[in-house]
C-alpha cells in the first residue's frame, strides 16, 4: 500500500482537524490519532467491511470503536461545525435531498423505523438532507428514512438552520406555503420555482437560481464515498457521521 493511500490525509487536512480532536479526556491514552482516522477514512472511501480494515491502520475494532464512539459522543458532527463555522451567517444556501440504498447490513438494529430506513417502491432507503452555501460547501446535512417526503424534512432543515441564511433555493418540490412562509419568517428571500398545480405561478429570481445544481454537485462528490453511496450502517448517527467526515474532509479542509 503506498503511503499517500495509508495516510489518506494530507499535512494540510491533518494541520486542520487535529487541533479540533478531544483533548484531556480520563482513561487509556489513545493510539494514533492520524492513523486511526486514516484507517476511519480508508473505510468509508472503499466500502469494505469494518473487519477488512488493513491491519496496517491497526485492529478493526480499534477503528471501529472510535468511529462508533466518536458519533456517539457528537465528536463528528461538532467537527464539522468548527470548520464550516456554524454559528456565522451563511448568505445564500441551496436546499435538496439525496436517496441513498440501504444494504441488508444496514437492517436489525434497535428502534426499527427510528434509525432512518423506510420501505417504498425502491426498496429500503435512506436520506440525506443538505444546505449548500454559495459556494457549494455543506453547511447542514441531516438524515430520514427514505419513504420521508422532502417536503417533511425541510421544515426541521430551515428551523435548524435559523438566522443564518438571507435566501434559500430550492427545486419546485419544495413549492408548498409552509416552506415558502417559513423561509420567509427567517426574514430570508425564497427562490422556488412554482409547481403547474398553481394558478398564479409566484415570481423567483432565475438569474439566482441557476445556482442550485451546487447541491446536485455535492450528492456526486459525496457518493464517491463507498459508505455514502451504499447505507452499510445500522445506526442513524453512525450513517449521518459517515457523511458528516467525506463532507468535511472534501469541502473544509483544503
Amino acid at each position: 500500500m503506498k503511503q499517500r493511500q495509508l495516510t489518506w490525509l494530507s499535512d494540510a487536512e491533518w494541520a486542520r482537524i487535529e487541533p479540533l480532536l478531544p483533548r484531556g479526556r480520563k482513561g487509556a491514552h489513545r493510539v494514533d490519532d492520524r492513523r486511526v482516522i486514516s484507517g476511519i477514512v480508508h473505510m468509508l472511501k472503499s466500502g469494505a467491511r469494518w473487519r477488512d480494515c488493513p491491519p496496517e491502520y491497526g485492529p478493526y475494532t480499534t477503528i471501529y470503536n472510535r468511529f462508533n464512539r466518536w458519533s456517539r459522543q457528537g465528536i463528528w458532527l461538532g467537527m464539522f461545525e468548527a470548520l464550516t463555522g456554524h454559528n456565522g451567517i451563511w448568505g445564500t444556501v441551496a436546499l435538496d435531498a439525496t436517496h441513498i440504498k440501504a444494504h441488508r447490513s444496514a437492517g436489525g438494529a434497535k428502534g426499527g423505523p427510528s434509525q432512518a430506513i423506510g420501505i417504498s417502491r425502491g426498496g429500503r432507503t435512506s436520506k440525506l438532507h443538505g444546505l449548500t452555501d454559495a459556494q457549494g460547501r455543506p453547511r447542514l446535512l441531516m438524515v430520514s428514512a427514505g419513504n420521508i417526503n422532502d417536503m417533511t424534512m425541510a421544515g426541521a432543515v430551515i428551523e435548524k438552520a435559523a438566522g443564518r441564511f438571507d435566501r434559500l433555493i430550492a427545486d419546485r418540490g419544495y413549492d408548498t406555503n409552509a416552506i415558502r412562509a417559513a423561509i420567509t419568517a427567517q426574514g430570508a428571500q425564497v427562490v422556488i420555482p412554482s409547481t403547474a398545480s398553481r394558478r398564479a405561478p409566484i415570481p423567483y429570481d432565475r438569474d439566482a437560481y441557476k445556482a442550485r445544481n451546487l447541491v446536485e454537485r455535492l450528492w456526486c462528490r459525496l457518493k464517491d464515498w463507498r459508505r455514502i453511496a451504499t447505507r452499510y450502517d445500522k445506526l442513524a448517527r453512525n450513517f449521518l457521521a459517515a457523511a458528516l467526515i467525506p463532507a468535511a474532509i472534501t469541502y473544509w479542509c483544503n
